[in-house]
């Protein structure tokens, strides 16, 4: 289960990451990565549609993914919002096809956003101009 502060709840959340984020395709799950302030707590949300399968099968893919997204936590604690949306695929994959398609997905698209740090966590962006002196 991922703490309440860890977690993409509203719509808009969803959307800005999906439409602003660096995505990643693989066989069984689709993962959007969107750079947040770099103090906030990663928050990550899921997509599972009925595409995937039954109630059953919906739940338990997802309690899995959830479980990927925790792991990756201990890693990625701060900076990151991640929308993991699961393909149909997945409902016959096994945890490991999940967890390794799921820790594929997040280097490669943390890697695209490596020069994507939001300006207030960048250091040379504290506040002044290159020449030291503050901003008006």
């Amino acid at each position: 289960m991922l703490a309440t502060p860890n977690r993409l709840r509203t719509s808009t959340d969803f959307s800005t990451t999906v439409r602003s984020g660096v995505r990643n395709g693989r066989r069984n799950l689709v993962l959007y990565t969107a750079p947040i302030g770099a103090a906030e707590p990663s928050r990550i949300g899921f997509i599972v549609s009925k595409a995937v399968g039954n109630a059953v099968t919906r739940n338990l893919v997802k309690r899995r993914l959830r479980e990927a997204g925790a792991l990756s936590l201990h890693t990625h604690g701060t900076g990151l919002a991640v929308v993991v949306r699961a393909l149909p695929s997945a409902a016959s994959a096994s945890w490991e096809q999940l967890l390794s398609d799921y820790n594929a997905a997040l280097a490669v698209t943390t890697k695209r956003l490596g020069g994507s740090v939001p300006r207030s966590a960048s250091p040379e962006h504290n506040g002044t101009t290159r020449e030291g002196t503050p901003r008006a």
